[in-house]
């Protein structure tokens, strides 16, 4: 079964929309954890829009009894404070995700060339914590290459595009999904693991789990928008329902 990691970003937008502490992010960790979930994301931007390293340092304390089962991903892009905050924390896994400026969501993986140059040397540091590391990555050969060259255990391939896609029409769907399985399969040749993430939603999962090689899918923004209407826990489990 692939694992499912909730993102609970938008938990914390939604907290720091009127400040204070409601909603508490960890009454979501809690929510998700006992509903099922595998794993728990975060992603601490430099300029704390959701999760602040307050939150990182939480989650983790509330994690350390549970860990055997439910893992702690930290995403973000390898910049001082990030990397102070997950060195002090030590997550499961961290997702190395580039940033473009001004962006309000992720919207491009890495690729070879300058910005991935600082690259090998935060991978070996977070692999010498035990840490496993993913770079998140458009499903493109040269982005997969980087990721084994760099050392990374396993890449995160960027689906927006896949759900697009699927939106639009099952043709399109079929030949952009085509690009997926290539990729996830070059991934695995290279002996990188699978992850995948960004506008993955109930719908569009039911095709997307059967990808090969798939080990983990980390969803954020769709499970919590149906959480308003149907509940955390609920959802939760209507994802996990899915990819069994």
């Amino acid at each position: 079964m692939t694992r499912l990691s909730v993102n609970v970003n938008k938990i914390a937008t939604l907290r720091n929309s009127r400040g204070g502490h409601v909603p508490r992010v960890l009454d979501a960790v809690s929510a998700c954890i006992e509903a099922g979930a595998h794993g728990i994301t975060v992603h601490p931007r430099a300029d704390c829009r959701h999760i602040t390293h307050g939150d990182v340092r939480d989650i983790s304390a509330a994690l350390a009894g549970c860990r055997d089962r439910v893992e702690y991903n930290i995403e973000g892009d390898p910049r001082p404070d990030w990397l102070a905050i997950v060195q002090e924390v030590c997550p499961d896994q961290c997702t190395l995700v580039p940033v473009v400026p001004g962006e309000i969501t992720s919207q491009v993986g890495w690729t070879p060339g300058p910005v991935a140059n600082n690259l090998p040397s935060v991978v070996r540091d977070l692999k010498a914590l035990g840490i496993r590391v993913s770079l998140f990555v458009d499903p493109l050969e040269a982005s997969i290459e980087l990721a084994a060259q760099v050392g990374a255990d396993r890449v995160e391939l960027y689906t927006e595009p896949f759900a697009r896609a699927f939106a639009q029409s099952a043709t399109r769907c079929t030949s952009e999904f085509e690009t997926y399985v290539k990729a996830s399969r070059f991934a695995h040749s290279l002996g990188l693991g699978v992850n995948a993430g960004h506008d993955l939603d109930l719908e569009n999962l039911s095709l997307f789990k059967t990808l090969p090689h798939l080990a983990e899918v980390s969803i954020g923004h769709a499970l919590v928008s149906r959480a308003v209407f149907k509940g955390l826990e609920t959802v939760v489990r209507e994802y996990l329902e899915v990819l069994s």
